[in-house]
């Protein structure tokens, strides 16, 4: 039986799939959470077999809080369940320790069918999911380009909360140069050509809060 434990932070879908999951002999709960610094220290705690993670959460989003959790738990199994579905999010996601990722709007079966082929030690993907991967493979070029840097995703963060090229260069200790350069990277490797358009990025993959955007 795998011990399991859910981070969602819709709160009605969260119960969804508590009540599915908590009659299913295959698995035993052992938590739940609807905020990612949250689930951080529980699970660090507890140690689950298996983690059910969305990708946008308040107080820690998916792709950080599954980067700080993997290497400290290298054999707990995780699928990504999200509503937002994007090659540079799932990409995030699998090089963050991810071994499946069901979009919600597949439905509870490819939900159900992803969770048990991830328990089983092997990987899962749905069907806009699969899409998403069969493209950057037949597109190599443009898909690896968007793996983003420690340092880039700084800067679309800050880039993403408003911050001017001077507040960012003060902030992370670099000339405003380097910003405008990491600004100009940002928007080549994710095909977006304005600030808005990468704000708006930032608050699909969960970067930063609803509030914070423009």
């Amino acid at each position: 039986m795998n011990r399991l434990f859910i981070v969602e932070d819709q709160t009605a879908i969260r119960e969804m799939l508590v009540e599915i999951l908590r009659s299913d002999p295959n698995y035993q709960l052992v938590g739940e959470s609807g905020d990612g610094q949250q689930a951080l220290s529980v699970i660090q705690e507890i140690k689950p077999d298996l983690l059910v993670l969305d990708a946008k959460l308040p107080g820690l989003n998916g792709v950080d809080l599954l980067r700080r959790i993997a290497k400290k738990l290298p054999d707990m199994r995780v699928l990504v369940f999200s509503g937002h579905e994007n090659p540079v999010l799932v990409r995030d996601m699998l090089e963050a320790g991810a071994h499946g990722f069901v979009e919600k709007t597949a439905g509870l079966f490819e939900f159900k069918k992803g969770l048990e082929t991830v328990s089983q030690g092997g990987t899962y993907f749905g069907p806009a999911v699969a899409a998403l991967l069969r493209s950057a493979v037949a597109n190599p070029t443009r898909n690896s380009a968007a793996a983003l840097t420690d340092r880039e995703r700084e800067v679309l963060k800050l880039v993403a909360e408003s911050h001017s090229t001077k507040e960012i260069a003060a902030k992370l200790n670099i000339s405003a140069k380097t910003v405008d350069n990491h600004r100009t990277n940002l928007m080549r490797k994710l095909d977006l050509h304005d600030v808005a358009s990468l704000t708006r990025y930032a608050l699909e993959i969960g970067m930063i809060e609803p509030r914070q955007s423009l």
